[in-house]
């Protein structure tokens, strides 16, 4: 029988390396994204090495900028549910994706960012000592500072023998809720060490498994359904709560019961606009007259500078993040706050209203729903005004374009808004009926939705993937990049560019701060980017399929063959002139 001192004498066999991207694979990490550099020598060896031999390992996706690296993470977890591997350069690298990192977290995904550290042998003292010189000089006191604020959990390798109990263990922590990223950083010596597969412990999903969060306490369930019981003017909004399917599901049911009016704030993952009790993205004029409101899974629900909740009125926080630690100072209403699935916890209320429901509440809520049907009717009569209006030639209306891209998208593809100042446009004229398909970034980050659209794409590939960004976020893409990867691995989307010719955001939040101001009088608002660009070039470049469009009697000829393009396997850009900032 071996001892464990047996087991050391063993003869070495692989490098740390090797059984790192076991480990990987043991873990569920189908892909790594990844943007190579010097420190990644033993695992660009022995990903050869695993080739050669046959085994297993995540598949390798080469990433020329680690942005477009951390968002295909973020998009390939959003529609899987499953965490993946980003591979990084150092404190360069680390650094590059920290944009990522910041939308990744306040997305609530999961991914494993991963990095090497400067080798800290000099003199040739372990296999893999400095030979370079960036060796001298990517070595940072605190690495994992530039992205420490969006992490759920931070390593520094010390030895390849736990290799596959760090892995384990970062795993089970990004996948538990709220999900997030992780880091695990490693030096070039410690991936060079070899170890005896008898060294080398496994640790199963099933044994080490994420934790789940379930329901919450009855008697506060019974609480909720008893100020439901008397409500007179309900509503609930929610922000994120689309990402779980059931979820979605149980606030149509709990509001269709009740008679809740339900609106999107600031939202991430849509809910069902279909639902007959959506009414609509901002809740400013509602809060004040709300005598009983739930937040389900939403981080900002309004803007308290604006708009304040009625004086005694009774807010229930329902969400899988209800106190937000991750923001130092956050002040939304909550007599009762639950903490969990928020699909159960909603179920749990709704049980016990359907006990309480007395012929009053039914009547109370067939009132309600009747004003909900007109307050959607109006909303939609709202929205087909605003697209009726095409523009006009260099300045074509973004309600127009994007009604008309409506027209041509199935239920189940999935729209990636980065349109800032022309987000709305997306949201009121390209309403969806499936849960997760109407995706923004939770975090303020520019230039995550075309990695994202890869990301999901390789997840989904039977989908039609659309980025939907300005002209600001499309500079912050890295497009070049991500048409590069879509050309490689053959990840075609639609890119369609809404180019306003500077940054509205600026312009917008300095009139709201000073709208009387020296910049409203002098018309500088130092927003105003190059106008004479023609984006459908870098497409082009990457053999996309692009166009640049001008005219809005194009605008339903165009969007059908930029579409026809995607779906028969070529990427393709359009370039759109909207009205200017």
């Amino acid at each position: 029988m071996e001892t464990s001192a047996a087991r050391k004498t063993n003869v070495p066999e692989f490098s740390t390396a090797y059984y790192l991207l076991e480990g990987l694979k043991e873990t569920g990490i189908d892909y790594l994204f990844c943007n190579f550099g010097t420190d990644h020598a033993p695992i660009i060896d022995e990903m050869a090495h695993r080739k050669k031999l046959g085994e297993p390992m995540p598949n390798v996706v080469r990433c020329p900028h680690e942005n477009t690296a951390a968002h295909m993470a973020a998009g390939y977890a959003l529609v899987t549910g499953r965490g993946q591997g980003v591979l990084v350069h150092v404190d360069v690298g680390t650094a590059n994706t920290a944009n990522g990192m910041h939308n990744i977290f306040r997305s609530r995904l999961p991914v494993l960012l991963m990095a090497g550290k400067a080798p800290y042998t000099v003199n040739n003292e372990l296999v893999g000592s400095r030979d370079t010189y960036v060796h001298f000089i990517q070595e940072p006191f605190d690495q994992a500072s530039l992205v420490r604020p969006y992490l759920k959990w931070e390593w520094t390798l010390p030895s390849g023998v736990v290799v596959k109990e760090a892995l384990r263990r970062a795993a089970s922590i990004m996948q538990s809720e709220p999900r997030g990223p992780v880091y695990l950083m490693m030096q070039r010596e410690t991936l060079t060490q070899n170890w005896s597969a008898d060294d080398i412990r496994s640790y199963s999903g099933e044994a080490y498994a994420a934790t789940s969060r379930g329901g919450g306490d009855p008697k506060l369930a019974e609480a909720i359904a008893d100020r439901l019981v008397t409500a007179e003017h309900p509503i609930l909004i929610t922000g994120y709560a689309g990402r779980h399917a059931h979820s979605a599901r149980a606030i149509d049911a709990l509001a269709q019961f009740a008679g809740i009016a339900v609106y999107e704030a600031h939202a991430t993952n849509n809910i069902s606009h279909n639902s007959p009790c959506f009414v609509g993205f901002s809740a400013a004029n509602a809060v004040p007259k709300a005598d009983v409101g739930l937040l389900v899974d939403v981080d900002v629900p309004w803007f308290p500078n604006v708009t304040q909740a009625r004086a005694n009125s009774f807010w229930a926080h329902i969400d899988i993040d209800t106190l937000k630690p991750g923001s130092p100072m956050w002040s939304f209403p909550g007599n009762i706050r639950m903490q969990g699935d928020s699909g159960r916890i909603l179920e749990q209320v709704l049980e016990v209203l359907k006990v309480k429901a007395t012929p009053k509440f039914k009547d109370a809520v067939a009132a309600r729903m009747a004003r909900i049907k007109a307050m959607r009717d109006e909303r939609h009569a709202h929205c087909v005004k605003l697209a009726a209006d095409k523009g006009r030639p260099g300045a074509i209306n973004p309600h127009y374009v994007t009604a008309e891209l409506a027209k041509l998208l199935d239920d189940e593809d999935i729209i990636f808004n980065e349109g800032i100042t022309n987000a709305a446009a997306v949201f009121l004229q390209i309403p969806r009926p499936v849960p997760n398909t109407l995706i923004v970034a939770g975090g303020g980050g520019l230039g995550w939705s075309s990695g994202m659209a890869l990301g999901a794409k390789l997840a989904a590939p039977d989908r039609l993937m659309v980025q939907i960004s300005g002209d600001g976020g499309f500079y912050f893409g890295n497009p070049t990049s991500a048409f590069a990867i879509a050309q490689q691995y053959k990840l075609p989307y639609l890119s369609i560019v809404l180019d306003n010719t500077g940054w509205n955001a600026v312009k917008q939040s300095t009139l709201r701060v000073y709208p009387e101001g020296e910049a409203k009088t002098a018309n500088s608002f130092e927003s105003e980017l190059a106008a004479n660009v023609h984006f459908s070039k870098v497409g082009e470049a990457f053999g996309a399929y692009a166009e640049e469009l001008t005219d809005p009697a194009e605008v339903p000829a165009a969007l059908a063959r930029c579409i026809q393009e995607v779906r028969g396997g070529r990427a393709a850009l359009l370039h759109v002139r909207v009205t200017k900032l």
